[in-house]
């Protein structure tokens, strides 16, 4: 089993920048990729979460929702077990909480089981 905590969410002013980070632990975390997704306020089913970014494991391999595309970047150091998104131009549409997960990377991102906490990414002005 993974572990993975999230962090870096807040309030931001549409078009600014956040960064959120997800830490992983447990049992061989570098195997797996990883993903975020996220979810409006309001919707508690988890099959309710969007993806929005995901990486794969070791070649590099990432993903975008079209609706990102262009705006946020995913990276991974596997050193560390951490994945980051850096969010920019952001929109008031973004506002979510974001969760980290483990999945499967690729044109179709799958949720693996392994769930963050979330983080709380509110964009208003």
């Amino acid at each position: 089993q993974v572990q993975l905590v999230e962090s870096g969410g807040g309030l931001v002013q549409p078009g600014g920048s956040l960064r959120l980070s997800c830490s992983a632990s447990g049992s061989s975390p570098g195997y797996y990729a990883l993903g975020w997704f996220r979810q409006a306020s309001g919707e508690e089913r988890e099959e309710e979460r969007q993806e929005v970014s995901c990486i794969s494991s070791s070649d590099g391999w990432t993903y975008y929702a079209d609706s990102v595309k262009g705006r946020f970047t995913i990276s991974r150091d596997n050193a560390k077990n951490t994945v980051t998104l850096q969010m920019n131009n952001l929109k008031v549409e973004d506002t979510a909480i974001y969760y980290c997960a483990t999945v499967m990377c690729g044109s179709i991102v799958t949720p693996l089981g392994s769930w963050g906490r979330g983080t709380q990414v509110t964009v208003s002005s």
